[in-house]
């Protein structure tokens, strides 16, 4: 039984790389070379999230902070 699992577990993985590798008709690319390309982007994205979310997580720290002292 556990044989016929992992025979499905990889029949999926692979129909999933290739439909993610797979190139479009109608530019050529593939899903996997347009997250390539919006990475970088996404990582900037997330770096300003961070940090406007440490600011206010510190901003809040140091108000309970005081209201304690």
């Amino acid at each position: 039984m556990s044989l016929l699992r992992y025979a499905a577990i990889g029949a999926a993985v692979a129909y999933g790389i290739n439909y993610i590798t797979k190139k479009r008709d109608t530019d050529g690319k593939s899903i996997l070379d347009d997250l390539n390309e919006k990475a970088p982007e996404w990582m900037d994205k997330a770096k300003k999230f961070g940090d406007e979310t440490l600011s206010k997580v510190t901003q809040q720290a140091q108000q309970t902070q005081e209201n304690y002292q």
